[in-house]
């Protein structure tokens, strides 16, 4: 992009913050593994938590070679940045890209200015492009490791590797381009959704969640149902760890959403406060429906709760009030804990409710803010209930159906070339001993050792 990054002496306040927010981001994926791990069965809890951890390794490498390059370069045809650009980074790390120059600075409280010897580095908005390609990093690993939740139990391991890789080149990529690429603001070289449609998506409620959900209910189409399904009783098998990757995702997803802000200013206190105010909602309002549809609140409606007010909260959180915030997550908990019971009734298998949460919470956030936009926070839009019209209501649901129509159409072309070449599904055998078993020869809870080994092993037999 032209001007992109600029040099220039990086601001350690924003620096710290930004460093600080991509570690959280990382962090979301573990949490996501155990929030995941702990809603399948004991015998693929091992490989559910495997899918998210390799995410972690596969993606950033891609990364690092041509993925930021991609998201990040100069625009070709409004579709995706210039993959040659930043190819391996060239240019970004360190102060490598700029010669030591003289700066002229003053220093705090001294009148006289002086020349003192400074590097200047590439920065992105106020912190270095090391920083930034870093935290953007952590967002293309968790959008990849979300799709897995859908194809529990089933799917191999070494074609889920070969589709991830496909999937993070071809669907996310070019999505964040659109989405979160940036040249000074200008229509003409920047992301088309941002910059020309001007949607409102801080944090990815496009570029992520609905990504993601889309890809998870078109795989799932393709690599058919769980054996057994759903007659079978197939529940969680440890509901702490489902508790557990909850409370770890919300914790990290402060990075996520305030960590958008690009610095540690107001909009990251006010980004931090909406996404907290619109996760408790959503977590009040699963629980309320399940009382009332089921006669039971459950451990595991908190968490979903949890995470679909954090998935809604995201796109929306720089530019709704605090009741902005409640609304999105009141309406998100309770229609994603009725969304989840979709795949009942129109019989897809989508294993661990990635559709029902991410797909329909990632659509709600993205709505909502054509709605309760508020002109006082921080993205200074007025939505219809305040006054706007409809004017950003169109927008966003253009941009929400772009990403919904694009990664469905190329995450079936990519899942079929993976079922063709290489095979998406376990054999029956393989399923039904288990992925942990059949993939990784390893088991998630050594049984045996139960009560201090064998009974030959207690009198001196060997083990």
């Amino acid at each position: 992009m032209d001007g992109f990054p600029t040099l220039g002496i990086p601001d350690t306040g924003d620096t710290a913050w930004m460093l600080a927010s991509a570690a959280l981001v990382l962090l979301m994926t573990p949490g996501l593994a155990f929030f995941y791990g702990g809603m399948v069965r004991a015998k693929g809890v091992l490989n559910m938590i495997m899918m998210s951890f390799s995410a972690m390794g596969l993606v950033t490498v891609l990364w690092v070679l041509y993925g930021y390059s991609m998201a990040f370069g100069n625009d070709v045809s409004n579709v995706v940045g210039d993959p040659t650009q930043f190819f391996g980074l060239k240019g970004l790390i360190g102060g490598n890209a700029a010669p030591a120059v003289e700066a002229i600075v003053a220093a705090p409280g001294v009148e006289a200015v002086e020349a003192v010897p400074e590097t200047l580095i590439p920065l992105v908005f106020t912190m270095p492009a090391s920083v930034f390609v870093a935290f953007q990093l952590m967002f293309a690993i968790i959008t990849v490791a979300l799709i897995s939740g859908a194809v529990a139990d089933r799917i191999k391991f070494g074609a889920w590797l070969l589709f991830a890789g496909l999937w993070v080149t071809f669907v996310y990529f070019p999505v964040a381009h659109w989405v979160f690429s940036f040249d000074g603001g200008t229509a003409e070289t920047g992301g088309w959704i941002a910059n020309k449609l001007a949607a409102i998506d801080f944090a990815g409620g496009t570029a992520v969640h609905i990504n993601a959900g889309t890809a998870a209910l078109v795989l799932v189409l393709i690599l058919g149902k769980r054996k057994g399904w759903p007659n079978t009783p197939m529940r969680p098998h440890n509901l702490p760890f489902v508790m557990l990757g909850a409370g770890l995702l919300w914790f990290g997803w402060y990075g996520f959403n305030a960590g958008s802000a690009g610095a540690s200013g107001g909009l990251a206190g006010s980004t931090f406060v909406t996404t907290t105010v619109a996760t408790a909602a959503a977590m009040l309002a699963w629980l309320l429906t399940e009382r009332i549809r089921d006669g039971k609140a459950t451990s595991l409606g908190a968490a979903s709760g949890v995470v679909a007010g954090l998935v809604a909260i995201t796109p929306s959180c720089s530019a709704v009030n605090v009741l902005g915030a409640l609304v999105i997550g009141v309406v998100a908990g309770a229609l994603c804990a009725l969304a989840v019971g979709l795949k009942y009734k129109l019989g897809y298998d989508d294993s661990l409710d990635v559709v029902g949460v991410h797909l329909v919470g990632g659509i709600v956030g993205t709505l909502l803010i054509g709605l309760v936009a508020a002109p006082e926070a921080g993205a200074g839009v007025a939505g219809l209930f305040y006054g706007g019209g409809v004017d950003q209501l169109w927008r966003q649901a253009v941009g929400a159906g772009a990403v919904l129509l694009y990664s469905a159409i190329v995450t079936a072309i990519l899942a079929y070339i993976v079922k063709f070449t290489i095979g998406l599904r376990l054999s029956d055998e393989e399923e039904a001993a288990g992925a942990d078993e059949s993939e990784h020869a390893e088991s998630g809870y050594d049984f045996a050792a139960v009560g201090g080994g064998s009974v030959l092993g207690r009198h001196g037999g060997e083990e």
